[in-house]
């Protein structure tokens, strides 16, 4: 089977930029989207400790991702199109187009893109979150097996390592939790198999929403609701949930947090990231405005991680 090997700039470097790309991209056939900072990303040992990066001042002014499409699929003006409708304004989308290498893709996900995940020690790890065609992985307190479709939402990048090293650290027992902007489900998956009692996991793509049903198949959990919305979704959930988790980006937190913690019951958590250090200040003192109390923050390669209490 022969594919295309797309490279994709964008300007600025915006998470949200790179969600909404990816979301449009898979809409046309697209059948994988990657950030190249994440191509070489060694074997995690813990997600509490992980190998020391720079902290980076300033954020950078594009970003660059490898996507991939059976040749036999590629519509160039659909791809024109799409482009040129992108819903985010002042964004610029540049790529370049080659012929990819006719091999076993699955086996490149495997040896280059998507290496397991073992968090603790090798020994007795804690959680370890593998895809379904990797071998002889330890065994761990937790496993976590996806199909990772795309990049995003496996566990390597820095915020939902962070938002695993949260899930890990605090009790999840009985919990009724909400996983908002889900992806894949892996946070909603790790939180259940640590004890949480329910959780509802919302995603406003339609293929996160179907890839979510599919990984919660795989671990063989129930009591994980997928639900394709947005924030408009939360109204049945007032006062609902012990633990919202929110890895989406500054911009949708700062607009969609009120109704977030509409959903939480007294004495509940958050725990935010998508965004950098130099965003905590601004979401922090919106989310107290709401009535929330600051816990803590953490970072990593200058993502940022909060969590507020309600």
């Amino acid at each position: 089977m022969k594919y295309l090997e797309f490279t994709f700039t964008t300007a600025p470097a915006n998470e949200a930029i790179s969600d909404i790309l990816s979301m449009v991209l898979s809409e046309i056939g697209f059948e994988s989207f990657i950030h190249t900072d994440e191509l070489d990303l060694p074997r995690v040992g813990s997600v509490d400790n992980f190998p020391e990066a720079p902290i980076f001042a300033e954020k950078a002014e594009e970003d660059t991702y490898k996507a991939y499409i059976q040749t036999s699929l590629f519509n160039q003006e659909a791809l024109d199109e799409a482009i040129a409708d992108f819903p985010l304004p002042d964004v610029t989308i540049t790529y370049e187009k080659v012929e990819a290498e006719d091999k076993d893709w699955n086996e490149e996900w495997e040896k280059n893109y998507f290496q397991p995940i073992v968090i603790g020690p090798e020994e007795c790890p804690r959680c370890v979150i593998a895809a379904t065609f990797h071998k002889d992985v330890p065994n761990a307190e937790y496993n976590v097996r996806i199909n990772p479709q795309m990049s995003f939402g496996t566990g390597h990048h820095q915020t939902t390592a962070q938002m695993i090293g949260r899930i890990l650290d605090d009790d999840m027992a009985d919990k009724t939790i909400l996983d908002m902007g889900c992806g894949t489900s892996i946070l909603a998956i790790l939180a259940r198999m640590a004890g949480a009692a329910h959780a509802v996991a919302i995603d406003f793509d339609e293929w996160c929403v179907k890839n979510s049903l599919e990984n919660i198949g795989i671990n063989g959990l129930d009591d994980i609701d997928v639900i394709h919305g947005d924030a408009s979704a939360l109204a049945p959930y007032p006062n609902t949930f012990d633990l919202v988790i929110a890895n989406i980006n500054r911009n949708i937190l700062l607009a969609d947090l009120e109704h977030y913690v509409a959903t939480m019951k007294e004495g509940a958590d958050i725990y935010m990231s998508g965004f950098y250090c130099e965003d905590v200040p601004k979401l922090r003192a919106h989310a107290e405005s709401l009535g929330l109390t600051f816990v803590d923050e953490r970072s990593l390669d200058n993502w940022a991680c909060i969590k507020m209490h309600k």
